[in-house]
């Protein structure tokens, strides 16, 4: 088959990883790709949200097969359009994408058919929205409405710092459009993890929890990001527990969908809390998790391409997912500043030793090629990745990765896996 990975990140070159192990896959593009998909895959300069480039290029080269990676394209319906030109496309169509798309269809959807979330309220105007929380006595979260790169979240101490996210969003306009209508809901206590199934449009596939890292700093402090790292399996999410997600969260969600008139295929990535009353819903993702991606594909055994085509072709009901037993654990190294400024074109070295070590992959994020040389391109840059018995070893063994990165406009947290560890 030729398959061609939409998108540019540490998932989409994990993606690439797993995909291009597969006997049926006989040739891999990427668009637009980066500095490690390139060794792996031939890269296109498309951009991921140019939905006309991306379908005349997979028509002109007769690709058999599309992997989308981020959500915009999705959310844009680049499936929709794939599909109308006879080509098979891996995730939602832009109808079910209004899952990530749009959290306050997000959440009508949860209250509408039971399913377990935080209390909330929509507001599109400022003034309304704090007159709201002036009469609330808990803590609460802020979110924009719409996509705002895992960014658009933010956890409120008080009313005056819930003041200041309004303004942020709505005033400000730090997300653009995606904080023209915002969502204030309630702070659920608890231990948050990621879980992901495979979705055909009827049945649901588990595939494996993860925990990610959103804070920039050690300990959970600083700014929320993109994710500074992660785990699976993740000791918190036991065979009970993923039994009760999936009866009382996957299962309900593909129902209401199909009764919605909108359908889901794809992978449904769900961002859990685990309270004291069980597992609530925090957000929806129409797509793996970045870097949740990464460690996902370093533990799965099975056929990557096989897996994503059944999804694809309405037959997970015969599909069986084996795992490697062991924990894969990620640091993301990004570039000084991020979240906030951040430069580009700094030379990173190393890349090759650290790759040579046993057990250890080093997925790119955000890096290109200029001249013989790779150079940072994004804010997380390098995701180093690695496999151990336990928690504590692949804790290790990543950071060794880490030591052996020459990169000195990078940074990375200490303390990936601490809650598990701990």
């Amino acid at each position: 088959m030729k398959v061609l990975v939409v998108g540019s990140g540490g998932r989409e070159h994990a993606l690439c990883w797993a995909i291009a192990k597969s006997p049926k896959c006989k040739k891999l593009y990427a668009a637009p790709g980066n500095a490690g998909i390139a060794d792996i895959a031939e890269c296109v300069k498309i951009d991921a949200d140019d939905i006309t480039a991306l379908v005349d290029f997979a028509k002109s080269e007769k690709i058999d097969f599309v992997v989308v990676g981020p959500e915009v394209a999705l959310v844009l319906g680049l499936v929709d359009q794939l599909e109308e030109a006879g080509i098979k496309a891996f995730g939602p169509n832009k109808a079910a994408a209004q899952l990530e798309g749009s959290k306050a269809f997000m959440k009508d959807l949860m209250g509408k058919y039971g399913i377990p979330t935080a209390a909330y309220e929509t507001f599109d105007e400022p003034d309304a929205a704090k007159s709201y929380i002036m009469r609330q006595e808990t803590r609460l979260v802020v979110k924009a409405d719409g996509l705002a790169a895992g960014k658009g979240v933010i956890l409120c101490h008080n009313k005056n710092e819930a003041y200041a996210a309004i303004d942020h969003m709505m005033i400000e306009r730090a997300f653009g459009e995606a904080g023209d209508e915002i969502l204030i809901e309630e702070f659920m206590p608890g231990e948050e993890v990621s879980f992901f199934a495979l979705v055909d449009g009827e049945t649901a596939v588990p595939l494996a929890a993860a925990q990610d890292h959103k804070a920039v700093h050690d300990g959970g402090t600083g700014p929320n990001t993109g994710g500074m790292g992660a785990y699976s399996p993740t000791p918190v999410v036991t065979k009970k527990l993923q039994k009760q997600i999936m009866d009382d969260i996957i299962t309900p969600t593909i129902k209401a969908m199909v009764d919605e008139g909108c359908p889901y295929k794809g992978v449904l990535f769900c961002g859990l809390m685990i309270t004291d009353e069980g597992p609530k819903v925090l957000e929806y993702n129409v797509r793996f998790g970045d870097p949740e991606c990464q460690v996902l594909m370093a533990r799965m055994k099975s056929d990557t391409l096989e897996a994503l085509l059944a999804c694809t072709n309405g037959k997970l009901d015969k599909l069986e997912i084996d795992w490697h037993s062991d924990t894969a654990l990620l640091v993301v190294m990004a570039a000084n500043g991020y979240p906030n400024h951040y430069e580009k074109g700094s030379i990173i070295k190393g890349l090759d030793v650290a790759a040579a070590i046993e057990g250890i992959n080093v997925f790119h994020a955000g890096t290109k090629t200029k001249g013989k040389k790779v150079v940072a391109d994004g804010g997380r840059v390098l995701g180093i990745t690695a496999l151990g018995k336990t928690v504590k070893s692949a804790h290790k063994a990543a950071y060794k990765g880490v030591e052996a990165i020459d990169w000195a406009e990078g940074f990375c947290r200490s303390d990936i896996g601490w809650r598990a560890i701990k």
